[in-house]
């Protein structure tokens, strides 16, 4: 007994080995898919609530949104990679589908990006919507932002959900990555995962 004892226990410690060296190649391997995912959206946005419309021309809509918000960078149909909708999370949502764009450079993306926060910022009452647009029906909010993947949107939701708890003012991304600051003067934290969402208190 006393030897099968032995036997199992140093059976135990060599399992235990292996799990820590199994953790560690997985932490490496989802940083790694992170990073791919990330340099594969570089060059994306993401629409949300965009009015869906048969025979609808996507490309023209985002050159005519550039061009509401006074886009720094000229951006027109040829710089349009693809420009689509993608399938809904929640099939049973009345949401339309989210319009994923692809441009050429993640400088026209960040560009427009900036100007569609400044157009906001410079029209509280009437941020960007379907009107300005010129697209019919009821008139919709339109929210623009960096097309972020499946497990960062996870993330993203969840630190949103830790600043309205803990009222802090500001929630942004940046290039794939989410900062959160408590006010104007606080310092910027970076939420790389789920366990520095404690960090917002």
């Amino acid at each position: 007994m006393q030897t099968q004892l032995t036997s199992n226990n140093d059976e135990i410690g060599k399992l235990k080995k292996e799990n820590e060296k199994l953790k560690l190649t997985l932490s490496d391997l989802s940083s790694r898919i992170s990073r791919v995912e990330l340099h594969s959206r570089e060059c994306n946005l993401e629409l949300s609530c965009l009015p869906e419309f048969k025979n609808e021309n996507l490309v023209s809509t985002v050159v005519q949104l550039a061009s509401v918000v006074s886009c720094p960078i000229q951006i027109s149909d040829t710089d349009i990679v693809t420009c689509k909708r993608v399938a809904k999370l929640n099939p049973s949502s009345e949401r339309p589908r989210n319009v994923i764009v692809k441009l050429r450079t993640t400088d026209q993306r960040d560009g427009i990006l900036a100007a569609v926060t400044s157009f906001n910022k410079k029209n509280l009452k009437e941020k960007l919507n379907s009107s300005h647009l010129g697209l019919g029906g009821t008139k919709s909010p339109i929210y623009v932002s960096e097309h972020l993947s499946p497990s960062t949107k996870q993330l993203h939701a969840a630190a949103r959900k830790a600043v309205r708890e803990k009222s802090f003012k500001h929630i942004w991304v940046r290039n794939g990555l989410i900062f959160v600051r408590k006010d104007d003067t606080a310092q910027a934290i970076k939420i790389r995962d789920i366990n520095d969402i404690l960090k917002i208190q």
